[in-house]
């Protein structure tokens, strides 16, 4: 990490079913490390760094264990848990939360979101480039966990629910683009994750 550290929280979650890939994805290996490890590189700055994961998983010094309080209820429910841990770690704030299924994320992505907070804001979202938000890999301020509450509690499990459009930042893919070209790569697939030049642990 060059720079200033960050001011806001990091959180990843992962121990997902990985159904589409077949294994656990956080362990599987890209240039001999784990994914998990290549995504929580990129926010080792933050002053905070919640791992959202089954109990005893994983092991990420550094990194402060915090369980699903959803369980099976997808990234919605990780980012609940993301928020209430951030809050009572650091106080209100902001929250980096990023999925385990995207290793290019970087230090410059993260700071390029940050770069375009607004006061009123509790989101800020990267656009792919095909016009479309990010919502696994975007800032989301823990003002929103009542919200985010709500949804869950009224059966939503879409991480795109955790905001609305007028509190929510939009960062044009050209300026993701310059900050970090493949951030928003995923890893769904053996074959995505061969494409990117890994392969299975």
């Amino acid at each position: 990490m060059t720079g200033p550290p960050f001011d806001f929280a990091g959180a990843v979650t992962a121990g997902g079913r990985s159904s589409r890939f077949g294994s656990d994805k956080a362990l599987a290996a890209l240039e001999g490390r784990p994914l998990l490890h290549h995504v929580a590189a990129s926010l080792e700055g933050c002053p905070l760094r919640l791992l959202v994961a089954p109990p005893g998983r994983y092991a990420l010094p550094g990194w402060r264990p915090v369980p699903d309080t959803r369980p099976g209820e997808g990234p919605l429910g990780a980012l609940e848990a993301a928020l209430q841990a951030a809050g009572a770690g650091m106080g209100p704030g902001w929250v980096a939360f990023a999925g385990v299924d995207m290793p290019r994320l970087t230090p410059a992505y993260w700071a390029a979101l940050a770069a375009a907070r607004t006061p009123d804001a509790q989101a800020v979202l990267a656009l792919d480039d095909a016009g479309r938000p990010q919502p696994l890999a975007a800032l989301y301020h823990t003002s929103l966990l009542p919200h985010v509450t709500a949804r869950l509690d009224a059966g939503e499990r879409r991480l795109r629910a955790a905001s609305d459009g007028e509190t929510t930042v939009l960062v044009p893919f050209a300026v993701v683009r310059a900050a970090a070209p493949d951030a928003l790569r995923n890893v769904n697939t053996p074959a995505d994750l061969a494409a990117l030049g890994g392969g299975r642990q």
